[in-house]
């Protein structure tokens, strides 16, 4: 069972978080019409009176635009206000992971976006590892994902993680750990909830924006990273052939952080990740604020 935080943002408001209810005729709850982010928080490893959250501004400002699609506007600057607010007055000791939310709140049967109330919330839980750090054997899924000329996939729009949903489950049910998904080309697209990236030749490949994938932002962290460690980075289409003969897998997301695949489908990788591991190690260093060179991807919030 989930540890959550005891204090949830609901309704323009701080309460406790078994308080923080919708009513079973909320909007959202019908039609998928929310959107939502993800992100991080640790205790400091240097100073227990301090929360380091991993970039911050950026998972706010990608929340503000998603509600764009919404019609919701909700400017960035209050999204990390209230969740800094939010930090201070649970004052988590151990690592845990925020899930603001922007939705459609009015109680009616209507699919529409016009003339219909919005409402925002944050809770959180303890969460350590989402998937394990040995590794994962991902099976290519029978469903596709979702096109962005039928769903804005530039946002975390919560109505398409049904997807996801499916395939998650699919792989789990036939013996694997997470899915891989296509898009409706061919191509690889990502895994149930993660960006994907291979290895060849001591290059980093990774599915571009227009392999509909979601705009990830540790996956433009990995990027960054690995272009300032002075590993080739190149954002295209990838077969799933390629997948078959890699080097290394792996996948990326903010619960995820930098999980290798160990095996796709009946064909095991490498058990060498020098790339991998290296990445992995750069990241785990940023996120605890041990590396002066990224200090501008950390959110200090000091508790006292």
């Amino acid at each position: 069972m989930d540890s959550f935080l005891p204090i949830a943002y609901f309704q323009n408001k701080f309460l406790p978080f078994s308080e923080a209810n919708i009513s079973i005729a909320t909007h959202a709850l019908h039609y998928g019409t929310g959107v939502l982010g993800g992100l991080r928080g640790i205790p400091d490893p240097q100073n227990p009176d301090r929360i380091l959250l991993f970039r911050l501004n950026r998972h706010s400002q990608r929340l503000s635009q998603s509600a764009s699609f919404l019609h919701c506007d909700i400017p960035a600057d209050k999204i990390q206000q209230v969740i800094v607010d939010f930090v201070k007055k649970n004052r988590p000791s151990k690592s845990f992971y925020i899930r603001p939310f922007i939705y459609t709140s009015s109680l009616g049967i209507a699919p529409r976006l016009h003339s219909v109330e919005t409402d925002f919330f944050v809770y959180g839980l303890e969460l350590s590892d989402y998937l394990p750090k040995e590794g994962v054997n991902c099976r290519i899924s029978s469903w596709y994902r979702q096109e962005d000329r039928s769903l804005p996939l530039r946002g975390k729009i919560s109505g398409a993680y049904i997807t996801s949903a499916l395939a998650k489950t699919e792989a789990v049910a036939s013996g694997f750990d997470e899915a891989i998904m296509m898009n409706a080309h061919g191509k690889v697209s990502e895994a149930s909830g993660m960006n994907i990236f291979v290895v060849r030749n001591g290059q980093l490949f990774t599915p571009g924006f227009e392999q509909d994938i979601l705009e990830g932002i540790t996956r433009d962290s990995v990027i960054t990273i690995a272009r300032d460690l002075g590993i080739k980075v190149t954002e295209r289409a990838i077969d799933k052939s390629e997948l078959f003969i890699a080097d290394e897998i792996f996948l990326c997301g903010t619960a995820a952080k930098v999980t290798p695949i160990n095996r796709v489908e009946n064909y095991q990788l490498p058990a060498n990740r020098p790339i991998t591991e290296k990445i992995l190690h750069k990241l785990t260093e940023i996120i605890e604020n041990q590396d002066s060179n990224y200090q501008d991807w950390v959110f200090a919030i000091d508790l006292n």
